[in-house]
Formats: structure tokens, C-alpha cells, sequence
């Protein structure tokens, strides 16, 4: 059944993958969007390296990016996600240069924030996946497929609390 008459609430860069909540709801949409509201986006990132805890540190406290310092962010090493689709086109891997995995939670989303953090520490973002957006996940969802969500009962309340 195609759906029609519904809008992005965020997007993606060209390069990066993973969850977009589409809405027929102005008000949610707003909701989800609205830098002032803080609403977490967290991303599965592939860096190209091993990033050392102080560099992580330096993620989770702020970057400075055009001059303004981030929001702190919530970040974690972890393993590799599973169930996870094949990317095309492939990344670029190195064979003696290894990558880690980091889930990095963000409540603004500046230019392509995430591959300029992991940049200015040291790590380039080789693959970048928004796996959750407030209390939506990709969990459970192929690549290119979508899951109809009713906004009713605690998850309208965690949306609105954001």
C-alpha cells in the first residue's frame, strides 16, 4: 500500500544511511526537528582507525565546528551492528588500517556533524547509520523498507516530553 501525503522530519546526507521518520503531522514533525526540543538522533559510525578513550572524550564534550563548540554528545564504543545490510557502494577499507565501531548520540544536527566530529579528532567517519530518532529505531526494518508507527500512549508522551 503506498503512502502518501507524508514529509521527512529530518534528513540524511547523501553518504549516510539509515532511519528517516516520515509524518503527515506538521505538529510531530516540528516536534522532531526543533533544535530547542533536544530530541536524540543516534548513529552507528565506522571509523577508520582506534580511536583512544581521550579522543572519545573529546567527542562527548564538544567539537568545535565553525567556530561554536557542539552540544556534548553521548558516545560509545560497539561491536559491530548486527543484522546489518550490505552498503552500496561498498566503503573504502584499508587492509592494515582498522576500523571501530561508535554509537554517537546527538540532540542538534549541524552540516554533516557527525563526519566533521570524527574528522577534527582524528578518525574519518567511513560509514555513517542513523539508528535511532527518539523513540523510533531501525530495529527490525530492511534496508529500504519502511514501518507504519502509531503515535498514541507513551510513545506520543516521550516524543512530547523531548
Amino acid at each position: 500500500m503506498p503512502i502518501t501525503n507524508v514529509y521527512p522530519a529530518g534528513r540524511l546526507d547523501w553518504d549516510s544511511e539509515g532511519l528517516v521518520v516520515l509524518t503527515d503531522d506538521g505538529r510531530l514533525q516540528h516536534r522532531i526537528t526543533d533544535p530547542s526540543r533536544k530530541l536524540e538522533k543516534t548513529y552507528w559510525v565506522q571509523v577508520e582507525g582506534l580511536p583512544a578513550d581521550v579522543a572519545l572524550q573529546r567527542l562527548a564534550a564538544g567539537i568545535e565546528l565553525d567556530g561554536r563548540l557542539t552540544r556534548p554528545a553521548r558516545v560509545s564504543r560497539i561491536a559491530e551492528p548486527p543484522d546489518l545490510w550490505v552498503r552500496n557502494p561498498p566503503i573504502r577499507l584499508r587492509k592494515r588500517i582498522p576500523t571501530e565501531w561508535l554509537e554517537i548520540g546527538l540532540t542538534e544536527g549541524r552540516n554533516r556533524q557527525v563526519r566533521r566530529m570524527t574528522a577534527a579528532i582524528g578518525f574519518p567517519t567511513l560509514r555513517l547509520i542513523r539508528s535511532r530518532v527518539g523513540p523510533w529505531s531501525v530495529a527490525g526494518i530492511a534496508s529500504g523498507a519502511y514501518r507504519q508507527a502509531d503515535l498514541s500512549g507513551d510513545l506520543r508522551r516521550r516524543v512530547n516530553r523531548a
